[in-house]
This record gives C-alpha cells, structure tokens and sequence, in this order.
C-alpha cells in the first residue's frame, strides 16, 4: 500500500506527516477491508509502522515480516526514533528528497532502466517518518516475526544474524541485493517471503 504523502499519495504530504498518519493508513486498511490472518511486510522504516499496527490488532496479525527494515524491541516506552542525517536534505525542510546519492548509499545494484524509473517515480520521504518514536504494549510481545536481511544496504548483517544489534525473534534470510530487492531479484524476494511465511 503507499502511504500517505508519498509515491502515488505525495498531494497529500506536509509538515504534520508523521508515524500516526501512516499507522492509521494500514490500520484502516485492515479495518474497510475486513482483514484477518495478516502477515504484514515492512520495508525500510515501515518495520517501524507494521509493529505498532500488530500492535493495536494483534488478533487480526499473523505475523510481521521485517524486509530490510527497522526491528523495534519489544520492551515499553518510546523507542526507534533516528535523524536522518545521513540523507542530505536542505535545512530545515520536513522532508528528505530521493536521489542518485540515496540510491549509492543503499542500493547502487539498481541500474539502468530500473534505476531511471525508479528516480522519475521516487517522492520525497516525511521526515517525521524518521524522527517520531513509536510506543509498543505487551500485546507486541505476542507477535511472531520473520526477517529479510540486504546485505548491499549499509548495515552490518553478519552482526545483526550474529545478535550484536538485538536479538531476532524468529527466522531469517540473507539476499545479495541492496535494500530494493523487489527491483534488482523480485523472483527471489518472493520464493523467500513465501518460505518464511508459510
């Protein structure tokens, strides 16, 4: 699904965009739709939306599976809030733009015609997307979780697998592909989501 303020849904982006906007974007997903027996995939910092999502409607999660993306713990109070600052935007501005210098960073295995759509479609990412915390209760501790690990996207996997980072809370797999796996090994990325999930 996009959420709001980017791709499809960038008219609606402004300053106020934040985590609770695109928690409730899923949450209303589930709910007009009457969906159960959901496996969530969060990609990127969406790891930090699909959780607190179970965590509002845990009977309706199966599970969440993480694709190359944040990994919130499962302890109480505010927590995964960063600064972007790694991502070059102009000052004061409430939102990061996508760029040839983004897709270098985290994801250079994009080339060619991938990469030239990838740029004309791209919109700018909500800063407070980054910058809010999210808060988890104890019905988060429930949820099952799975993992899809990048290994051309900048963080270290051998010491995530390893436990350095945090311990993993359910299986995982390894792909040699930067952090847009759908792109550069779509058929890959699926034969491994299915494993994982079912």
């Amino acid at each position: 699904m996009t959420l709001t303020g980017t791709g499809n849904r960038v008219h609606l982006a402004s300053k106020d965009v934040g985590m609770e906007t695109a928690i409730q974007d899923v949450m209303s997903i589930i709910e007009y739709n009457d969906l159960d027996d959901i496996v969530l995939v969060g990609h990127s910092f969406a790891g930090k939306v699909v959780a607190p999502v179970a965590d509002r409607a845990p009977k309706k999660v199966k599970m969440i599976l993480y694709l190359d993306a944040a990994r919130p713990e499962k302890i109480r109070g505010p927590q995964a809030a960063f600064n972007p600052s790694e991502f070059p935007r102009p000052p004061g501005s409430w939102e990061v733009p996508f760029s040839e210098k983004v897709i270098e960073m985290i994801g250079k295995d994009v080339q060619g015609a991938d990469r030239e759509w990838m740029l004309a479609k791209a919109t700018p990412w909500p800063v407070r997307h980054a910058a809010d915390p999210i808060s988890l209760s104890e019905k988060f501790d429930t949820i099952k979780g799975a993992y899809i690990f990048c290994t051309g996207s900048g963080d270290p996997v051998d010491e995530i697998v390893a436990g350095k980072w945090g311990k993993l809370e359910g299986p995982y797999k390894i792909m040699d592909t930067g952090h847009w796996p759908m792109i550069t090994k779509p058929k890959e990325l699926v034969e491994d989501m299915l494993a994982l999930t079912s």
